[in-house]
């Protein structure tokens, strides 16, 4: 189990990949972005993006989701309490593997149960990254005042 305290400053790590197909493209967006680019083939090939690409949002939910099973999983994960700067520098396009960077930016103690850890995060498809983005989680700490 991780907490707080075990995560320092500049530390990194990489983990995960999620290729993401046409299909899944389409369907997430459907739900969730109706987009033409994302949605219908055709009309995104005469879109800017010259074909289909994934959402952002599609984008950040894999993304969380690797983060869930890779960063936060074996950690005292409280929960987040924001992101800052969230940026998709290059679209995603079907079967695109995406894999995700971590990096230790800072860390807080928020009070005597927890702490708070902002990392620089940077998500890679095939060719360049795809998204960055700072969150802020907070973490239990080890030696937490069981009586606060």
């Amino acid at each position: 189990m991780r907490y707080f305290e075990d995560f320092p400053v500049g530390e990194t790590a990489a983990f995960g990949s999620r290729t993401l197909t046409r299909s899944e493209i389409v369907e997430f967006a459907g739900e969730y972005d109706p987009q033409p680019f994302h949605t219908d083939a055709e009309r995104a090939c005469e879109s800017r993006y010259d074909g289909l690409i994934a959402s952002g949002l599609h984008t950040f939910a894999v993304t969380i989701r690797l983060m869930a099973e890779h960063l936060t999983a074996d950690a005292a994960f409280v929960g987040a309490v924001g992101i800052d700067e969230l940026r998709w520098p290059a679209p995603v396009r079907p079967g695109e593997t995406l894999a995700v960077e971590t990096r230790v930016a800072r860390t807080e103690e928020r009070s005597p149960r927890t702490g708070l850890v902002e990392f620089d995060v940077t998500v890679h498809g095939d060719d360049e990254p795809v998204l960055r983005m700072h969150p802020l989680l907070l973490f239990e700490r080890r030696e937490a005042d069981p009586e606060v």
